[in-house]
């Protein structure tokens, strides 16, 4: 199967094809037009460091046909990119989030259905096998009804390795825009799509850097989500890790229900402690990879011509929460959404 990377924009990207590179079942191609130029981390210089095919431009990856993309673009050129890879008949992978508007991510998934398409977006924690465990606990009654979800989604500030992070003509928001969905999605497989009533928002700049002129995105920020059975949801989605911290972030769920509490650690520490020779504390992860599970469940959908999921309506719901968050930080008020069920 011939597979292409649209972009190396994305912080993984270069995850995504150092896992698909060396399978026999994959070929391989990537390109990422809109590099800085001279940028190690992007563009040719980065695929001959992966050493992986790389062609000059979009048109060239498409005239190959390629059976499926991943694309690892800049927020706002998911659009484009999509469409372009719809109207050639590839199936997609989307990094999150799908778009930075509803209107963009509509036209993706209307895109992608004309042309008999999958369109998958990329929620890797999902396929965690101890979040399996957690929607069993659920489903079999062991938590009883669900009182409140507390989720928490912090990380290093992804714009110290790709700085188009903090701009929010590329991004379409800061820490909100990146945090939120991650939570969002596990919030969406728990409730079956149910999406919430109301989305209250605050939000602050100050792990923002002050040496530049251009608009600044926030750098923390806190949700509250409130449902129509009587549920409340919080997402804490800051970029509050400073660069000495031992991982890049982390990812935690805190279920209440009648019967029980449940909690989910995404990346749970294997072995902790501290190194003297580094005078730091040490971190060892748990070997599940995430993106791989992801992948697989990808590629499969693609060879099988089943749906992928989660899918393009997916990526559109939990967009809406994002937006539903930065309509209250403009107002100061929480929003209803009209799109709740």
């Amino acid at each position: 199967m011939k597979v292409a990377v649209l972009s190396f924009a994305h912080v993984h990207a270069a995850a995504y094809v150092e896992l698909l590179r060396d399978r026999d079942d994959i070929e391989l191609i990537t390109t990422d037009p809109d590099a800085p130029p001279c940028d190690p981390a992007r563009g040719k210089a980065l695929a001959d460091a992966l050493d992986v095919t790389y062609r000059a431009g979009y048109e060239e990856i498409f005239a190959e046909r390629p059976q499926a993309v991943i694309v690892t673009s800049e927020n706002s050129r998911h659009r484009q990119l999509v469409e372009q890879a719809a109207a050639a008949g590839a199936h997609i992978l989307c990094e999150k989030p799908l778009a930075t508007t509803e209107t963009d991510a509509r036209a993706m998934i209307d895109a992608c259905e004309q042309a008999g398409v999958s369109l998958m977006t990329a929620y890797p924690v999902r396929f965690h096998p101890a979040f399996t465990a957690l929607r069993r606990t659920l489903a079999d009654g062991s938590l009883g009804s669900l009182l409140s979800v507390h989720g928490i989604n912090n990380s290093s500030p992804p714009g110290l390795e790709q700085p188009w992070f903090a701009d929010p003509a590329l991004a379409g928001g800061g820490a909100i825009m990146d945090h939120t969905l991650h939570i969002a999605d596990l919030l969406d497989v728990l409730l079956d799509g149910e999406q919430p009533t109301h989305v209250y928002a605050v939000a602050n700049t100050l792990l923002t850097p002050d040496d530049t002129d251009e608009p600044k995105v926030e750098s923390a920020g806190l949700l509250t989500l409130t449902y129509a059975r009587g549920l409340v949801a919080t997402i804490d989605c800051s970029w509050s890790h400073p660069s000495s911290h031992p991982t890049w972030g982390g990812l935690t769920l805190t279920c209440v229900g009648q019967r029980a509490l449940a909690e989910f650690d995404a990346f749970p520490p294997l072995l902790d402690g501290y190194d003297t020779t580094r005078a730091t504390t040490r971190w060892q992860p748990a070997a599940i990879d995430l993106n791989k599970a992801m992948l697989d469940s990808f590629l499969t959908a693609v060879r099988t011509g089943q749906r992928a999921h989660p899918d393009g309506e997916t990526g559109l719901r939990t967009l809406r929460t994002a937006l539903a968050a930065y309509e209250s930080l403009r107002t100061s008020q929480s929003v209803i959404k009209a799109d709740a069920a």
